[in-house]
C-alpha cells in the first residue's frame, strides 16, 4: 500500500521501533505492509505487528505463535499453500486472501494509542477500497473491528463486536469478527482451534471457492 513503509507520522512508534532495532539489529523494525493476493475477496485485519513476528520478519503474521495458529487454519481451508509462515523467503503464498493490521508499526506492550490507530486508518481505508462487492473482512479482535468501521465511516454502536458475529455492511461487504489468535487467547482457550475453524468454514462457504 502506498506510503506504508516510509511512514514516520507516529513519533512514539517510530522511536520504539528504533529502540527495538538497537536491541535486535537483524530485525525488520519498519512499518509492515499488507500481504497476499491483490485480488483477494477475504481481507484479514489483525491488531499490529508482533515484536518477534512481523516486526522481525517484515511480513504480516509471520514468525510467531499467532502466525502459526492463523496459517494452519488458512492452509486447511485453502487460503494458503503452506501451514506455517516463518520468513519472507519461505515460499508462502495466499489465495483469495490478504492480511493486514489496524496499526502497521509495533506498539509498546502491543497496545497502540487511539491517535496511532486513527493515524494508520488511512492505510486500512485504501486496502478496503480495492475489495470487490461481496468480499469479506475478518476482524481479529475489537481494535481491528473498530478500525474497519472507522475506515468505512460506519457507526461503532450499530455493529457490536462478538466472536463469530457477522455484519452486513451497506457498502456491499461483510464484516466477520473473531477473537484474535494471540498466544494469550489460544493458551487460555478463549479461542480454540474448533472456534477459529468454524469461522473459516462459514467464510469459505460464503465465498464459495473450491
Amino acid at each position: 500500500m502506498d506510503g506504508v513503509i516510509a511512514c514516520r507520522r507516529c513519533q512514539r512508534l517510530t522511536a520504539y521501533r528504533a529502540a527495538v532495532r538497537q536491541e535486535f539489529p537483524d530485525y525488520y523494525c519498519l512499518p509492515v505492509d499488507s500481504f497476499g493476493d491483490p485480488s483477494a475477496r477475504l481481507l484479514i485485519v489483525g491488531l499490529a505487528p508482533g515484536k518477534h513476528g512481523a516486526n522481525a520478519t517484515g511480513r504480516a503474521f509471520t514468525g510467531d505463535a499467532s502466525s502459526r495458529f492463523l496459517f494452519e487454519t488458512l492452509h486447511k481451508f485453502g487460503f494458503a499453500n503452506k501451514a506455517n509462515s516463518v520468513s519472507l523467503d519461505d515460499g508462502v503464498r495466499l489465495k483469495f486472501c490478504r492480511i493486514t493490521n489496524a496499526v502497521k508499526c509495533l506498539p509498546p506492550k502491543n497496545k497502540p494509542l487511539n491517535r496511532e490507530i486513527n493515524q494508520c486508518n488511512r492505510f486500512l481505508r485504501q486496502e478496503i477500497k480495492i475489495l470487490s462487492a461481496g468480499s469479506i473482512i475478518l476482524a481479529l479482535g475489537t481494535i481491528a473491528h473498530k478500525a474497519v468501521l472507522k475506515a468505512l465511516d460506519l457507526p461503532q454502536k450499530q455493529y457490536r463486536f462478538a466472536h463469530h458475529a457477522r455484519h452486513q455492511l451497506a457498502v456491499g461487504l461483510s464484516l466477520i469478527d473473531s477473537y484474535h489468535c494471540s498466544r494469550y487467547n489460544t493458551q487460555t482457550r478463549r479461542l480454540t482451534v474448533e472456534m477459529f475453524e468454524r469461522v473459516f468454514a462459514d467464510i469459505r462457504l460464503e465465498l464459495g471457492h473450491d
